[in-house]
């Protein structure tokens, strides 16, 4: 008996090392080549994720980047992230690259966890998914457009701070920017303004939002697990509203061209087929988190750096004031007067420089090329990080120093300020940011000053950059 448990021990044994062995061979195998990058893969399946992610979660997602630009004196090296051989380009040469061959050496990659959150793309992809929202939004991103939101965004602005500011001693700020950005694009993409029913799904749009770029998991428990049932609660909302618009829009009630929903209701293909309900939902599920994370994020920390630097909230404040005192009582904002905050948008800039809100993206190398004479295989995952350049000396002299005045004029160099994104896969959304940022912004200063009640919060990313504590501030009235 003893006999045959020794053997069954030497069997597992040797199958759990032949099975290590064949798992750093394989890993190993995605890292074989002639001229790789300087660089280090990690561990099978993990890699380098632990730490990459760890930096984010610490507040500081620059150090991974600096820490290795450093060791091996490269802006461009090899690592291995989310389960996948990847390489690294840092500074503004990287993001040109990238940015200029989109589509023609890479393309778009998001995690696979974005494929199973979004039933619709499984049917043919979700770069491919993306690829048509791209040619359907232009239409309502473009000046006209915006002109016409303008006035919406300061009417919802104005009932946002009635209701969650005013009257109040303390509030906690970025889940008030959250409800700001998400009740705007529930108007401006659906016509939903109803606190009420906007309030519905709000919650569980923020546990998807948080859950859907996570280790794709499917347990009770799990961040993944839990973004997919309020995935599936809010498509299920979601299309109970399609469905009245679409007897809303046979009867007359609802124009053709109101907003975002109509339009794919009566989009298209090549061959007259119409989307389906389900792809609809799927379409507006992305436009809500991709029209209101980045912008409630940025919010945040415009308050966190108008709160530490008074005397740039004071030029943000007369600034505004003067558009104030220019309108007649009940006047909403309009084009013109947004065009008049300079200075005001000049601070958002340099707030997006310190905090982007978005930390990076990937692509996938679509073929074989060389870059800054390294190979870079084809099906590596390729990394641009907002931090290479927002932090870099050679881009920014003293980055760390709040500097509004680096965005007047001709404002950084090409490629160097990446808050969107650049090239052809630029956000399309990055006019209708600034609009949503800057009403805002008028309709905060114009109302209070404030204080941080945690003067050192910690700052984590998550995946979007946050305070740890929300950012909770003492309001103080202006005095008449």
């Amino acid at each position: 008996m003893e006999v045959f448990f020794l053997s069954l021990l030497l069997i597992c044994v040797l199958s759990v090392s032949i099975g290590l062995q064949f798992l750093f061979y394989k890993h190993r195998s995605h890292f074989t080549g002639p001229n790789l990058p300087p660089g280090r893969i990690g561990w099978p399946m993990v890699g380098e994720s632990l730490e990459f992610l760890s930096t984010g979660w610490k507040g500081h997602p620059e150090k991974f980047i600096f820490d290795r630009i450093s060791k091996y004196s490269s802006e461009v090296f090899k690592t291995s992230l989310l389960g996948e051989p990847a390489a690294v380009f840092a500074g503004a040469a990287g993001n040109k690259f990238l940015f200029s061959n989109e589509n023609k050496l890479v393309h778009a990659w998001w995690p696979s966890s974005v494929d199973k959150v979004f039933p619709s793309s499984t049917q043919t992809s979700s770069k491919e998914e993306a690829k048509k929202m791209r040619k359907l939004l232009p239409r309502f991103l473009k000046p006209e457009a915006l002109q016409r939101y303008i006035g919406i965004m300061d009417h919802i602005a104005q009932r946002h701070f009635a209701d969650s500011w005013d009257n109040r001693d303390e509030v906690i700020v970025f889940p008030l920017s959250k409800r700001f950005t998400f009740w705007l694009a529930c108007r401006l993409f659906m016509s939903i303004e109803d606190p009420d029913h906007i309030a519905k799904f709000e919650k569980p749009f923020h546990v998807l939002a948080s859950g859907l770029i996570t280790v794709p998991i499917d347990l009770p428990g799990t961040p993944f697990h839990r973004a997919i049932k309020a995935s599936n609660f809010i498509r299920k909302e979601l299309r109970a509203i399609i469905k009245q618009r679409k007897i809303d829009l046979a009867e007359g009630k609802a124009s053709p061209t109101q907003d975002i929903l109509s339009d794919l209701l009566l989009a298209t293909d090549e061959d007259g087929r119409h989307m389906n309900e389900i792809n609809i939902a799927d379409k507006i599920l992305g436009l809500l988190i991709g029209g209101h994370d980045t912008a409630s994020s940025a919010i945040t920390f415009i308050v966190k750096y108008m709160a530490e630097l008074p005397h740039m909230y004071e030029k943000v404040y007369e600034e505004q004031m003067e558009i104030a005192n220019s309108k007649a009582p009940g006047e909403l904002l309009n084009w013109d007067d947004v065009q008049k905050m300079r200075y005001s948008w000049n601070v958002a800039c340099e707030v997006m420089r310190l905090a982007p809100p978005l930390q990076g993206a990937f692509r996938e190398a679509i073929t074989d090329f060389v870059f800054n004479g390294f190979s870079i295989p084809k099906g590596w995952k390729l990394y641009w990080s907002t931090s290479s350049t927002h932090k870099s000396p050679k881009c920014f002299p003293e980055p760390e120093k709040f500097d509004p005045t680096r965005f007047e004029g001709a404002g950084p160099a090409p490629y160097t300020f990446v808050p969107f994104g650049g090239g052809p896969r630029m956000c399309p959304g990055k006019e209708y940011a600034r609009l949503e940022i800057l009403v805002f912004m008028h309709n905060v200063v114009k109302r209070f000053k404030w204080d941080k009640l945690l003067p050192d919060e910690k700052i984590i990313i998550d995946p979007m950059r946050m305070p740890a504590k929300g950012l909770p501030v003492r309001l103080r009235l202006h005095k008449p």
